[in-house]
């Protein structure tokens, strides 16, 4: 983010500027992911869902510690299509759960590879940060 302009709601600024046409970047330059984002990411590696399902289940995931409203999520899902790392389904995982006012999404290609380098980054955040904040019960 450039300086001077301060920080924005986090379910406004859900995914960093990262130019999708330069898959060679460096750490540096990859963009970074919103946990909503993640989620639901996440929750689709599994399989379609519609967005109450998604909501519902990263709830459940998070013991209700991320408990975005609908507007947040359906923001966040709406980047995650302009973005192409999910896709609306046409056709339903169940024919007879067919409701039209549902919507299912699946994750792309493009989704996996966003998700993927998202969780390789926290892992190297992880690495350096557990010798300097050890798990509560290694303390003595």
């Amino acid at each position: 983010m450039p300086r001077g302009k301060g920080l924005e709601d986090s379910s406004q600024r859900l995914v960093n500027h990262c130019p999708r046409s330069r898959p060679e970047l460096d750490n540096k330059e990859r963009c970074t992911v919103s946990p909503l984002l993640l989620h639901i990411l996440v929750t689709l590696a599994d399989g379609e869902r519609h967005g109450y399902a998604m909501l519902r289940e990263i709830r459940s995931r998070t013991h209700e510690a991320l408990d975005p409203g609908a507007g947040s999520l359906y923001a966040a899902i709406r980047k995650l299509l302009n973005e192409g790392a999910i896709e609306e389904c046409h056709e339903r995982p169940d024919p007879h759960l067919h409701d039209k006012r549902r919507r299912y999404y699946r994750i792309t290609d493009a989704g996996r590879r966003m998700a993927t380098e998202e969780v390789e980054r926290l892992r190297e955040v992880i690495r350096f940060a557990n010798p300097k904040f050890p798990p509560a019960h290694s303390k003595r």
